[in-house]
């Protein structure tokens, strides 16, 4: 465990400046290879100048943005000192509004790992509303994870399913998607049925991969303790003493995701994940999946969990994309709003 002190008698509060020297703490640590943290942090106070010197660290600017820098860096020695980890993702969540003494809540399973995945790595909920989606699927049957592309919402709840079936809370693993193209028509599939619906699971088996050895993958997949099947064979049956995953339920009509739902039995739990902003179905069709929250979420059991931008855990700039897409996907609606008004 690291031990810390921001030694007071060397920071002196002048009305725009302060100087910190941060003791028994790696600077790498605290700052970020290359300075990734600290420059997130310059990001969000560009009225103020950081500097950084091995261990030191002087913030000079107008004195309540100094103040708040301050702070901002006092919350992440303390993540440090109490988790030993200081990701990306938790310095944006601290800039954001999110304080330290918030990741202590249910830490021996929100904060902790959620499953060994292959060779041993630790899986562990990476931003607040994953950490979020773990809680929420403690305490209810069936939570919906909304949210853009690259959150880890599919990733965090295959992970959860893993989990429950080792620890045989469940006896199987159901991990479902409807078959619909994203925006092309990739015609005729060669192949028995299997090999012409694999290619929409494909994410699926991906995050299973990643969470699980292959010789017991394989052989979990061939007695069936996880089945991966295309939404459509879902029908008819009881989904009982199993965790189930329902993947891009936007492209789920209303239909399809009531037959899904009154599909589950008694000892059933369901994670519905879905990103809103990217509905494959025809146009004249409208997502289930907005109807489903609408309706659904107020009863007692069934919960949802939103993701943003912010717990993009994929490549940094799908973050900004996604956020320049949705700006983008405003002043179109905005401008369609103002015509209709005009006509």
């Amino acid at each position: 465990m690291y031990s810390y002190s921001i030694n007071k008698s060397i920071f002196y509060l002048a009305a725009s400046e302060i100087n910190l020297k941060i003791e028994g703490i790696d600077p790498i640590a605290l700052f970020g290879e290359n300075n990734s943290k600290l420059k997130l942090v310059r990001n969000a106070y560009p009225d103020t100048t950081i500097t950084s010197r091995g261990n030191k660290l002087k913030i000079v600017g107008e004195k309540r943005e100094t103040q708040a820098v301050k702070e901002k860096f006092e919350m992440m020695v303390t993540m440090l000192k109490h988790h030993q980890d200081l990701s990306l993702h938790t310095v944006q969540d601290l800039l954001n509004g999110a304080k330290p003494h918030e990741y202590k809540l249910a830490d021996h399973y929100s904060n902790a790992t959620i499953v060994h995945g292959r060779g041993g790595k630790p899986i562990r909920a990476k931003t607040k509303n994953q950490k979020k989606l773990v809680l929420a699927t403690e305490s209810n049957d069936v939570v919906f994870a909304i949210g853009p592309a690259g959150t880890g919402k599919t990733y965090t709840a295959v992970a959860l399913a893993v989990r429950a079936l080792k620890n045989r809370v469940v006896r199987k693993i159901i991990l479902t998607r409807p078959a619909v193209e994203a925006g092309e028509s990739l015609g005729f599939l060669p192949g028995d049925l299997k090999d012409k619906v694999d290619p929409y699971l494909r994410p699926l088996y991906d995050a299973l991969d990643d969470l699980l050895p292959a010789e017991k993958l394989h052989k979990f997949l061939e007695d069936r303790t996880i089945e991966v099947a295309p939404l459509a064979y879902m029908r008819g049956r009881t989904l009982d003493n199993a965790f189930i995953i329902l993947d891009e339920a936007q492209n789920c009509t209303t239909g399809q995701i009531k037959m899904f739902l009154t599909r589950l039995g008694p000892s059933a739990k369901c994670v519905i994940t879905g990103d809103l902003s990217q509905i494959d179905l025809p146009r004249n069709q409208r997502s289930g999946l907005y109807r489903a929250v609408e309706m659904l979420s107020s009863i007692s059991g069934i919960t949802k969990v939103f993701l943003t931008a912010d717990d993009v855990v994929r490549h940094r700039p799908v973050r900004e994309i996604i956020i320049a897409y949705d700006e983008e996907g405003k002043r179109i609606r905005a401008e369609r709003d103002k015509s209709e008004e005009q006509a």
